[in-house]
């Protein structure tokens, strides 16, 4: 594993801790996407399914149960909690995100780095995951003010993105071509995610 692979986790990680940092200390959702969210616990379920078949290092499923847990839990406080729930800004929140899953899944069984179960869900992982901020993403064009917390998150997304891309510039040669095709998609949905961001905090 190289650094930038690592940085990459933990700024993942830490954005996931920022998001549930603000919904258990303000008891409040709202600037959220719950359809982002669900569709990153697919994601999550899809990738590391191989948990329980392959052999990992322990760094790797430590990390695969966190991630995992995490999204879950995010999931659950908007969902279930009978405070956090009512703060969801269902209204906004309308992008249709189960029409982006039939295509991963398309995608994913046509073009994979081999045709088994685990490599199409991890290949579909990829492609859902590219296309998993769009929900957030369009209920922030809506949103009139965005918390710190919340501004804070997105930072972190992107700052996983763009260490992530680093690692994959740097295992370029070992790195399946699927994989790294894929990958700069979701960094381009980001980089608008954030220009947006960017925007709506200098209106405040």
């Amino acid at each position: 594993m190289n650094a930038f692979r690592l940085l990459g986790d933990m700024t993942h990680l830490l954005s996931i801790l920022i998001l549930l940092l603000k919904i258990r200390t303000t008891k409040s959702c709202a600037g959220i996407s719950l359809k982002t969210q669900d569709l990153y616990v697919l994601v999550f379920v899809s990738r590391y399914l191989d948990l329980f078949t392959r052999v990992s290092s322990l760094y790797n499923s430590v990390m695969k149960l966190v991630f995992l847990a995490t999204s879950i839990t995010i999931v659950w406080y908007m969902r279930y909690h009978k405070v956090v729930k009512q703060t969801y800004s269902k209204n906004s929140d309308t992008f249709r995100h189960y029409f982006l899953i039939l295509p991963c899944a398309l995608l994913a069984f046509f073009f994979n780095p081999k045709f088994t179960l685990i490599e199409v869900l991890w290949s579909f992982s990829l492609y859902l995951e590219a296309v998993a901020i769009l929900p957030q993403l369009v209920l922030l064009q809506r949103s009139s003010n965005i918390d710190n917390l919340t501004g804070n998150y997105v930072f972190m997304l992107g700052a996983y993105r763009a260490l992530y891309l680093l690692n994959w510039v740097y295992r370029f040669f070992a790195e399946n071509v699927v994989r790294l095709v894929i990958r700069p998609c979701s960094n381009r949905s980001l980089c608008r995610f954030l220009l947006l961001l960017h925007k709506k905090l200098e209106k405040q």
